[in-house]
């Protein structure tokens, strides 16, 4: 009988229906797990279930009954995959099933910020309406997305479902240049072409040695005064503090980011530090959780889990 271990299971909302394999097992669920924990609780397991938990050779090296690692998401920088190769370990993730909630996230930061959402709110909240004796007042800037350029940064499949509903609005999109390989599409510009033309940047490619810090302090100079940059994408994507010193000169019109290089940030993070300006909106890695995707995450992870008990490779890393 397969022995299944879920170390994480609090990073799924109580509310998504999980159901269980459809062959025999014995499930043991933990709503979280500390590293000295791991090898403990899976000793026995043939297969872990893990989202954020990080499992490398060492812990491999003391797990002779592991067989597969089910990821309860996409991003697998908290496994060794080499590792597991050599282990005899198999992997599998989670595919395309966030694709409308990533981008209407972006949208939805992009959209608050262009019209100052939250500035109005607070004004709101102070009395201002009130005060101010008319229909209306004009504390806080807006402006139309309506024939702006917005410039996205990869164009996989959540890039791609962006520029979709950008165009729907009547934004003009255009792609970064690939770094690692050469294309030719005619919407895609070169880096520095595509920061200096923009009044929208947003981040939809993954963190690897190619990506991180893309936006710095060089990139960030180059941006159009007054742009909006999003991050929906990975924490490490932007140079963190040179973000926070952008947002403190004013020349950013605002930012919105979902993300961080810590999660959960520590109170003296830079985007912690950066709540204190209007123009920055900080979410707690959200962008992919509506009811609707954890749903399809939830039976994606149980399909791939019953794939690999029938000998099927399914979403499979290694």
């Amino acid at each position: 009988m397969q022995q299944i271990v879920f170390l994480d299971s609090d990073t799924l909302d109580t509310g998504i229906t999980l159901r269980h394999p459809d062959f025999p097992h014995h499930w043991q669920s933990y709503p979280s797990t500390a590293p000295e924990q791991v090898v403990e609780r899976l000793k026995d397991a043939s297969i872990a279930i893990i989202n954020k938990v990080r499992i490398g050779a060492a812990e491999l090296a003391q797990l002779p009954e592991l067989r597969l690692i089910a990821l309860a998401a996409t991003g697998s920088d908290n496994v060794d995959l080499e590792a597991c190769r050599a282990a005899n370990v198999g992997v599998c993730n989670i595919r395309n099933y966030s694709g409308p909630s990533v981008p209407e996230h972006a949208m939805a930061l992009m959209l608050a910020l262009a019209r100052n959402l939250f500035c109005w709110r607070q004004s709101l909240l102070e009395g201002r309406w009130q005060q101010s004796g008319q229909f209306c007042f004009f504390d806080h800037h807006i402006t139309d997305l309506h024939g702006k350029r917005l410039g996205i940064i990869g164009k996989g499949t959540l890039g791609q479902a962006l520029g979709e509903r950008a165009r729907g609005i009547g934004m003009e999109v255009r792609y970064a240049q690939s770094q690692v390989g050469a294309s030719h599409d005619e919407d895609r510009l070169p880096l520095d072409e595509l920061l200096q033309s923009a009044d929208v940047i947003s981040l939809h490619c993954p963190l690897t040695p190619y990506t991180r810090n893309l936006i710095g302090e060089r990139e960030l100079g180059l941006m159009k005064p007054g742009a909006l940059l999003i991050n929906v994408g990975r924490g490490g994507l932007v140079d963190e503090e040179a973000l926070l010193r952008a947002l403190a000169n004013g020349r950013l019109g605002g930012a919105g980011f979902d993300v961080a290089s810590v999660e959960p940030p520590p109170p003296d993070h830079p985007l912690m530090k950066a709540l204190q300006y209007p123009h920055f909106i900080l979410t707690p890695h959200v962008a992919w959780a509506s009811e609707e995707s954890m749903q399809r995450l939830a039976d994606q992870l149980i399909d791939n889990i019953n794939a690999f008990a029938e000998g099927r490779r399914q979403h499979r890393l290694v």
